[in-house]
């Protein structure tokens, strides 16, 4: 039929990877040691290791824990190891960094258990636009994961991409 419209996106066989779906999805707890600092300062051992028995972990079970310390003091690294030691049998995730640190993380580790041989020999478009924050380092990751077995990698819209890369 003469004038007929062909819909060339669906018949293209790309497929659309959208990274909001790999979006963490648990709720962010944040354990800030700067609560815990003597003078707004100094950590103190015996006093620390008293107040972490005497947490209440509720707030915490079942959430990813941002483990930070907001204050300009010096944390000594089994302060930290020491937080996961608690935080580890409640949470479902103990990270180091804020909140939006800690999502990012999360992110990454969600979209390194994409199944890449789902994906192998197929034209690939990275969905660009979204309203989540998604950040660069999660496109690079899939980059990453997708570049050796991928046909093509595309970043956009089906409608309108920016080529990334082509298997020679």
């Amino acid at each position: 039929m003469e004038g007929e419209l062909i819909n060339k996106v669906s018949e293209s066989a790309l497929v659309t990877l959208n990274l909001e779906d790999y979006y963490p999805k648990e709720a962010v707890a944040v354990f800030d040691l700067k609560d815990y600092l003597f003078m707004g300062l100094i950590l103190k051992e015996k006093d620390f290791r008293e107040a972490l028995k005497n947490l209440d972990l509720a707030p915490f079970t079942g959430k990813a824990v941002a483990v930070t310390c907001s204050a300009d003091a010096v944390i000594p690294m089994w302060a930290y190891m020491l937080v996961a030691g608690y935080m580890q049998p409640v949470a479902t995730e103990v990270v180091f960094g804020n909140e939006e640190e800690t999502k990012k993380q999360l992110l990454l580790k969600n979209i390194s258990t994409l199944t890449v041989s789902d994906f192998a020999d197929k034209r690939i478009v990275i969905k660009g636009c979204g309203d989540l924050p998604i950040g660069e380092a999660a496109y690079l990751q899939a980059t990453k994961l997708l570049r050796p077995v991928a046909k093509s990698i595309m970043y956009g819209e089906p409608c309108s991409t920016v080529p990334i890369f082509k298997r020679k």
